[in-house]
């Protein structure tokens, strides 16, 4: 009888352990990195963004963009000798503390060697003194308030970015529209709780009227805003030549739809806050003829390739923010393998001297500035469904 006993709770023990390790996936797993690899093979790397909210559509190609790019790396041996990379992806909800907690949880629960993103501002912001305190080094991809990076005249020592910044954007969007198109009246409408769109606004502001021009009208607008018709009939008065919106594409489909319906016919002009998909979902008809400051000519020959390679694994278009993730890996895989060892303070120091050539144009860090130097605008008009390419545009900052 004993015997049975003894037989029939070892049993129970082999059937209780097995049930257990079968609810316990691995991390890398879990983390969506693909197969399970020994922790000392695996290099982590951290990205955050928006996977809800208006913005869930930009935050979702940019992780699925890492997610393939580290999937194409593994397949050839990975980095520094072999060693596999994995992304840790969290959502930050479009939210600055939000983005603070997920900085936290990288590097200090996850220990990610670097970070890529936030594309927003306002969420690349808050997370420099985590980031500092950790020291761990962040990429961010479509972030271009000049503050992501430097503050008070300082460089910020772990931040870091692919894209041009507000002022370079600002004034490249008022001297291609001063020069370029001939606009001398220009109205305003934009997001006063936005960095990014405050950001915008004052350079384009400064810049067009430097050149000669006038701003006729100035409206404000707050986050979750749906009628702009008040402002945009303070607009219509004014008569501008052109209608600059330094904001997000749900805010112009929006805009754009009711400035038709109000009789506004001037052309409309943003930044890189416009491009996406759901603007032609949304507005497709309102915003033909709107001339956008982008960072990519989408026809480039360059750009086909990872074009079509998302496109065949996603069946999705590729968005803009996957080109800038696309040159966010770039840039850290090169610094990576500088620094010979999968060391945050070792891949900092190399960030600070990379310069890389990416599919949105050549990356050289500036040391003081820790932006990309140099990196000319492509300006793009909406043309039917299409993104047409004008010409690439750089201008002098003061």
């Amino acid at each position: 009888m004993l015997k049975k006993s003894l037989a029939l709770l070892l049993i129970c023990l082999m059937i209780l352990t097995l049930a257990l390790s079968g609810c316990s996936k691995p991390a890398t797993e879990q983390q969506g990195g693909g197969e399970t690899t020994a922790e000392e093979d695996v290099i982590k790397v951290g990205w955050m963004g928006s996977l809800t909210g208006d913005q869930a559509v930009w935050g979702q190609c940019e992780l699925n963009t890492v997610k393939m790019l580290f999937e194409e790396i593994n397949a050839k041996g990975g980095v520094l000798g072999g060693k596999k990379l994995e992304v840790i992806g969290y959502d930050t909800k479009g939210d600055p503390q939000e983005a603070v907690n997920v900085a936290k949880r990288l590097t200090g629960q996850d220990k990610v060697v670097a970070i890529i993103g936030p594309n927003a501002s306002g969420s690349a912001i808050p997370i420099a003194p985590v980031l500092e305190e950790a020291k761990v080094p962040d990429i961010a991809t479509v972030a271009t308030n000049p503050k992501v990076t430097v503050q008070d005249g300082k460089v910020k020592p772990f931040n870091f970015r692919v894209c041009f910044i507000d002022p370079y954007q600002g004034a490249v969007a008022a001297g291609y529209g001063y020069d370029v198109l001939g606009f001398r009246k220009a109205a305003i409408l934009y997001d006063v709780a936005d960095d990014y769109s405050q950001g915008l606004t004052e350079f384009f502001e400064q810049y067009f009227v430097a050149k000669g021009g006038t701003i006729v009208a100035k409206e404000a607008f707050k986050f979750g805003d749906v009628d702009f018709r008040p402002q945009l009939s303070k607009i219509k008065e004014a008569n501008p030549d052109v209608l600059f919106l330094p904001i997000f594409f749900k805010e112009a489909a929006l805009i754009a739809n009711q400035a038709r319906e109000l009789g506004i016919t001037v052309p409309l002009m943003g930044g890189d806050g416009l491009p996406s998909e759901q603007l032609f979902t949304m507005a497709k008809d309102a915003v033909q003829g709107t001339y956008i400051v982008n960072h990519v000519d989408y026809d480039d020959p360059d750009v086909q390739d990872l074009k079509n390679r998302y496109r065949n694994k996603y069946g999705k278009e590729l968005e803009l923010n996957g080109y800038l993730a696309h040159d966010a890996v770039v840039l850290l895989i090169d610094a990576i393998e500088r620094a010979g060892v999968a060391d945050p303070v070792k891949i900092t120091e190399a960030l600070e001297t990379a310069d890389v050539q990416g599919v949105t144009g050549r990356i050289k860090i500036g040391k003081d500035t820790h932006n990309p130097e140099g990196k000319e605008a492509a300006i793009v008009k909406i043309e039917g469904d299409k993104y047409v390419f004008q010409q690439k545009y750089s201008a002098q900052l003061d």
